[in-house]
């Protein structure tokens, strides 16, 4: 059999690190396709090389995506197979594709998954946080305010959330999540997953965005952040919070009281704060 379909669109999965990821059904499709789309060629070209792979390669990205579907399409039309890979893990998975792979369905175009590595879930299978109901909300706004904005809109939500983000923006995002989450929130920061300098930290917010924010060596690489939802617990420590600031602000400045009573709960301070400032 035939490892590719004539006239289909194969989107296969690549490793997110380790060359030795790519299965073996994906080299067999990759080398059998007429032509492989890659988000950058000069990326994907050195693992292709490393697996015995001569495919012809043409970029397909953001940028020229809209305009090269139209081509793409016609081909496989014609009978051409089409592989699409991203630079790494899942095609689409915040990365180029969804034109592609949409117009080839409206065209009739059989697409066919070739499944693998997904940075998202790799982290989520180690985290040690709530599995079963889960959200991906991909990369956060690069600026704080409208980052902060979006986190507000999650905060309520019982699902693990999960997030991609650049090592230049993690410290910052990372102190975002815990003001607006509350720093008793449980986190894990996966890092360069399946790469030589791989990291798995879980902490709470609080230490975890220290931890990184004091560590240059935690803001390199790949990132992947999950948080979990709001439960009962984070409920629970935030109504004891409230009930000590309560009694606490009746003798002390408020910002005194909101620290105390913070310690004494781990309840997130500034919510405790937020509160009395709002009841003033």
């Amino acid at each position: 059999m035939s490892s590719v379909a004539a006239g289909c669109l194969h989107v296969v999965a690549t490793p997110i690190g380790n060359r030795d990821d790519l299965s073996s059904r994906a080299v067999a499709v990759l080398r059998a396709a007429s032509v492989i789309a890659a988000e950058d060629t000069r990326h994907s070209r050195p693992l292709l090389l490393y697996h015995g792979i001569d495919t012809p390669l043409l970029a397909l990205h953001e940028y020229n995506e809209r305009e090269a579907v139209a081509g793409l399409v016609e081909r496989m039309l014609g009978g051409q197979s089409v592989a699409l890979v991203s630079d790494a893990g899942t095609p689409l998975v915040s990365d180029p594709g969804f034109r592609l792979v949409r117009a080839a369905r409206m065209a009739g175009v059989r697409c066919i998954p070739v499944p693998g590595a997904c940075a998202a879930i790799a982290a989520l299978s180690v985290a040690g946080l709530p599995s079963d109901r889960f959200v991906f909300e991909g990369f956060l706004p690069p600026r704080s305010a409208a980052r902060r904005s979006r986190l507000r809109e999650l905060a309520g939500d019982p699902r693990t959330l999960i997030f991609y983000e650049s090592a230049h923006r993690i410290a910052e995002s990372l102190a975002d999540m815990r003001d607006v989450f509350g720093g008793v929130r449980e986190a894990v920061l996966a890092r360069e997953l399946t790469k030589m300098f791989e990291t798995v930290l879980g902490e709470p917010l609080d230490t975890l965005a220290a931890r990184v924010a004091a560590d240059p060596d935690q803001q390199r690489g790949e990132c992947v952040v999950l948080v979990s939802g709001r439960g009962e617990d984070v409920d629970a420590q935030l109504a004891e919070g409230r009930r000590i600031f309560a009694v606490l602000r009746e003798e002390l400045p408020p910002a005194k009281a909101a620290r105390l009573a913070a310690a004494l709960s781990g309840a997130p301070r500034k919510a405790l704060y937020a509160d009395g400032q709002h009841e003033r």
